[in-house]
């Protein structure tokens, strides 16, 4: 089966009724984890960002807490199982401060990591790549925020 595009589909569902609307939603949520979390954020988690910034950065700080630190193998699984859950809640977002924010903690966290990060090249890697992310994300802000973050991007690079 051949999927339609997304103007289609906007264009369908903008002809169909509220209760048709539900219906879809419903089915969408029960087939996908995923889903079901996007839906959840656009209907509770939207109108109160910084309580969703903290309950993700919970979510962060509890898995590094878990974290096997006796190989760097084992490190490297979870730091990567890390960065996909803040990909996956940035794109929920879709805003730029919540994507700094995000990464900023991650980074810091990495930094807090014992043994170090630069002791494996991916996890150097998958630092190295956020910071980049971080540049190119404070660009596209507003000037205060834009000084803001910077200062905070050059502590976090001077540690």
């Amino acid at each position: 089966m051949k999927s339609a595009t997304v103007s289609q589909l906007k264009k369908e569902l903008q002809n169909s009724s509220k209760e048709e609307l539900v219906d879809f939603c419903i089915r969408l949520v029960k087939h996908k984890k995923e889903n079901k979390e996007l839906l959840t954020y656009l209907i509770y988690e939207t109108e109160d960002e910084d309580a969703f910034v903290f309950q993700v950065k919970e979510e962060i700080d509890e898995l590094f807490d878990t974290m096997n630190t006796d190989r760097y193998f084992f490190m490297k699984k979870t730091v990567q199982k890390i960065d996909r859950q803040i990909k996956k809640h940035i794109r929920y977002s879709k805003k730029t401060e919540t994507k700094i924010e995000l990464l900023l903690y991650f980074c810091v966290k990495l930094q807090e990591m014992r043994p170090a990060y630069t002791g494996n090249s991916i996890i150097n890697n998958i630092y190295d790549r956020q910071i980049v992310a971080i540049k190119n994300s404070i660009g596209k802000l507003h000037e205060d925020l834009q000084y803001d973050y910077q200062m905070e991007l050059v502590a976090l690079e001077s540690e």
